[in-house]
């Protein structure tokens, strides 16, 4: 076979070639949406031993129960909010009882999203992730604090098929309560004015029809002195439009208590019971 003489030229232009081709390799997987294990010293801190990783660049937790205990699908909680430093020391008590129960644990950090549609997405990201690639139901049960209520009443609000259960600690239902419509019109792109004209497409507590006719049943606990979230705009509200509705509702009010730490509200046993017979 006669070979072909290679000019410096051609030599020159195969070089160009490769260049080209490995630069736009480099430009895809640069590009390309990746998951990927943190590494010290960016890795979450969880109160009990479980995996952080990014997920389309935001901090996502999982934390599995024991092998002994798993189903087949893995029952599991959506937890919000996953803010830094939260879940914290004081959900150890619940977590463990989860854990114990084979119940699986999982969050993503939305930032201060308030259930704008972009914090939404987020969520969608992470359920079809942990349904499609690690065998968790389809089907959790959202474990709110706070302001993880308004997060995760407003997902649920169009999903009502994805969601077991709802239960929250003093959680957050109404956009008008906390943090405001002044605060949270940045998050779904708006002025406050704007935000006030489209309230009930998108406040949690005005969109609570869809999870009263799915029967997915609602738990509260909150303290009757919470000036930061007031029962009555937010857990009591909820209550009385899901009954309204035709649903099923547990409020449990604790007397005297604040927007606190009190154990009543982390280590109750109610909450604990039933969030581990929905998710089951």
């Amino acid at each position: 076979m006669v070979q072909k003489p290679v000019r410096v030229g051609d030599d020159a232009t195969m070089v160009r070639r490769r260049l080209v081709t490995t630069l736009a390799c480099v430009f895809v997987a640069c590009a390309a949406p990746r998951l990927r294990p943190l590494t010290p010293p960016a890795a979450k801190e969880l109160p009990v031993p479980g995996e952080a990783f990014l997920l389309h660049g935001h901090e996502a937790f999982l934390i599995l129960p024991p092998a002994r205990t798993r189903a087949v699908p893995i029952p599991w909680v959506l937890y919000a909010p996953t803010l830094r430093g939260l879940p914290s020391a004081a959900e150890t008590w619940l977590f463990e009882r989860l854990l114990a129960a084979g119940i699986a644990i999982a969050g993503i950090d939305v930032g201060e999203s308030y259930g704008s549609p972009d914090g939404c997405a987020l969520y969608d990201v992470l359920y079809e992730h942990l349904v499609s690639d690690r065998g968790l139901s389809t089907r959790p049960v959202l474990l709110a604090r706070s302001r993880g209520g308004l997060m995760t009443l407003a997902w649920a609000a169009e999903r009502a098929e994805r969601v077991s259960a709802f239960a929250g600690i003093y959680p957050v239902c109404d956009l008008r309560s906390w943090p405001g419509l002044a605060t949270a019109a940045d998050a779904y792109g708006t002025t406050p004015a704007g935000l006030a004209a489209m309230l009930t497409r998108c406040n949690p507590i005005d969109r609570l029809a869809g999870l009263a006719a799915a029967r997915v049943p609602f738990f509260a606990v909150h303290g009757d002195r919470d000036l930061t979230v007031p029962l009555a705009a937010n857990s009591g509200a909820l209550a009385e439009r899901v009954t309204a509705l035709g649903g099923t509702v547990e409020l449990h009010v604790l007397p005297g208590r604040g927007h606190d730490m009190d154990l009543g509200f982390f280590q109750n046993e109610a909450l604990a019971a039933f969030v581990q017979r929905h998710a089951r």
